[in-house]
């Protein structure tokens, strides 16, 4: 066979061994998927309680209690959690969601302090010049998003805590049903005034209200951390399925490609080979009917 034949051949192997890693990859990311998306479907019905629980206790709650959840005086620094991801080939993934937070902080005063969780988004953030505080990775499963919300409570309720920070915004990326994702904000910090309305004022589901056990403003202290960590918790495991959500779309487009890619190379190498073929089979014939004509 001829180098451009044999060079075909190994373009084909490289190709077909590409392959088995992007389906691999695309494997690996539906399945992803389904765990976050299962995670954020339990988490809702949690969420709907905590909810549920804290419109009982502002409804019961004296005023003078509530000091506790409203916004400190006077403007300072907002502060924001933008979730990316820390690998690669998840398209605009980081783009989106960097790129929407930037226009969202830049209609807000002040100068924003942010967190970025994951690399990508952070690198992202960096080129943009924004200032950053700090980041985290990105979670590979379930269960490390829990350890993840808890370092994001303590990092950011003591700049809450010391007035460093007078609100703190989420962006992230949520799966929508048309597209892969889109975009979303979430004001976390401070528990003002407008939050307690909203969630005090719509009416209970059923005609008996529920007492609050025990002391009122414990038992609200104790479902506004759940509240935090609930809101945390599903902003992260919902930016996680878009993620894999992302990934699987591009995998399905490389695999696509390669399916295309190797059609056109076996279709050459076929080629190329008749061609060979044909040759060797030329010089035979021509040798044959040469010795042939030596002969007579």
């Amino acid at each position: 066979m001829s180098n451009t034949t044999a060079s075909l051949r190994r373009k084909i192997g490289s190709a077909g061994d590409l392959q088995s890693v992007v389906r691999t990859m695309k494997a690996l990311a539906a399945s992803n998927i389904v765990q976050y998306e299962n995670s954020v479907r339990a988490l809702g019905d949690y969420y709907r309680s905590v909810e549920m629980g804290l419109s009982v206790c502002l409804k019961e709650i004296a005023p003078a209690a509530q000091v506790e959840i409203k916004a400190r005086p006077g403007e300072g620094t907002i502060g924001a959690v933008v979730f990316g991801s820390d690998q690669g080939l998840v398209g605009r993934f980081n783009d989106v969601v960097a790129d929407y937070a930037l226009k969202i902080l830049a209609a807000l005063p002040g100068k924003p302090q942010v967190w970025a969780v994951g690399e990508r988004v952070h690198a992202r953030l960096l080129d943009a010049g924004v200032p950053l505080e700090g980041h985290f990775a990105v979670p590979n499963s379930v269960k490390a998003i829990t350890p993840l919300v808890g370092q994001i409570l303590v990092e950011s309720e003591a700049r809450y805590s010391q007035g460093a920070i007078s609100e703190l915004h989420l962006f992230y990326n949520r799966p929508t049903s048309g597209a892969i994702y889109a975009p979303v904000p979430q004001r976390l910090l401070p528990l003002d005034e407008t939050w307690r309305r909203e969630l005090g004022e719509p009416p209970w589901p059923t005609k008996s209200l529920p007492e609050v056990v025990g002391g009122e403003t414990d038992t609200l202290r104790a479902l506004i951390r759940e509240y935090l960590f609930v809101s945390l918790f599903r902003a992260c495991a919902e930016s996680l399925a878009s993620e894999n959500a992302s990934r699987l779309a591009a995998m399905q487009r490389a695999e696509k490609n390669i399916d295309e890619l190797l059609e056109d190379l076996n279709g050459s190498f076929h080629r190329l080979r008749q061609s060979d073929i044909d040759e060797e089979l030329f010089d035979v014939i021509s040798g044959f009917e040469a010795l042939s004509g030596a002969v007579t």
